[in-house]
């Protein structure tokens, strides 16, 4: 008879003592109930092993999540994000909620959600140079010595804007919550396919963010640089740039596939970690 326990992937750091110690309990808890293939931390495995799991349960903070959701997203595995970090936004359960609750997690497909990504490219005199997914964002920095940057950007092939000041960042709707909020960007849904313009410290007062779709093919040229001017994805993968270049940015055929907590909703979770629509602290 087939082994019909799920495949499991894991990503934890082993460095990390509270991300050890909740893989070594997992580890416990799932023998019998599962097949651990691996911990593929920080891409020791192949695609072909990735490809061979049913889900992928990362034990960590965002960063340890987007890096893992990168890989992960090419091999269409569901990510199960296990917060052991500070914040773990993208981290939707805790160790005792995995726990708890996974034979219903790994039961079917209904707590599953897929959310775009995009793939950005460098291109220098029509060769392109550079090119990798994204789950949040891309961001183009001035650098030092920081003097203000110019960009000039259009969509599918139509003017949208020029934007002289310290950057931009363009961002998907997982992203929203990210450096795209902190720079006053607007939150979205994160099943929406679209994408988020925020220029960063713009030199006017009149270009706020935009939310644009997410169909077409976002360039954005650099008219004028610093030495230190560079792209930045996720704030993990970074390129420097010069002046001519040309950033390229489209949705992604994969797709970074979430697994939810039942117990919360995206709102739930915005409330929670970020005290959205906090009320305010009356007196009596």
């Amino acid at each position: 008879m087939a082994d019909t326990k799920p495949k499991l992937i894991i990503f934890g750091d082993p460095r990390r003592k509270f991300a050890a110690e909740s893989v070594e309990r997992f580890v416990e808890f799932a023998e019998g109930k599962a097949q651990v293939l691996a911990n593929c931390f920080r891409g020791s495995c192949e695609l072909d092993v990735l490809k061979k799991a049913d889900f992928a349960v990362v034990f960590g903070g965002d960063g340890t999540i987007l890096s893992a959701a990168r890989d992960l997203s090419q091999a269409n595995v569901p990510v199960i994000g296990v917060n052991v970090g500070k914040l773990g936004y993208l981290a939707e359960f805790s160790v005792d909620e995995l726990l708890d609750q996974f034979a219903d997690i790994v039961s079917g497909n209904s707590l599953i959600e897929k959310r775009m990504i995009i793939r950005c490219c460098v291109m220098r005199d029509k060769e392109k140079m550079f090119c990798s997914t994204a789950i949040n964002d891309m961001v183009i920095s001035a650098g030092p010595p920081f003097n203000m940057v110019h960009l000039k950007m259009a969509v599918a092939g139509q003017p949208l804007a020029e934007c002289i000041g310290d950057g931009v960042i363009i961002s998907t709707p997982t992203g929203s919550t990210a450096y795209n909020l902190s720079a006053g960007g607007p939150i979205l849904s994160a099943d929406l396919s679209a994408l988020v313009v925020t220029p960063v410290c713009p030199q006017s007062l009149s270009f706020r963010p935009i939310v644009i779709n997410a169909a077409g093919i976002v360039d954005v040229e650099l008219l004028r640089a610093n030495a230190g001017t560079t792209l930045t994805l996720d704030g993990q993968i970074s390129h420097k740039l010069q002046a001519a270049d040309v950033v390229t940015l489209q949705k992604d055929q994969g797709a970074f596939l979430v697994v939810n907590n039942p117990l919360r909703t995206q709102w739930d979770t915005l409330a929670s970690k970020l005290n959205w629509a906090d009320k305010p602290k009356y007196t009596n």
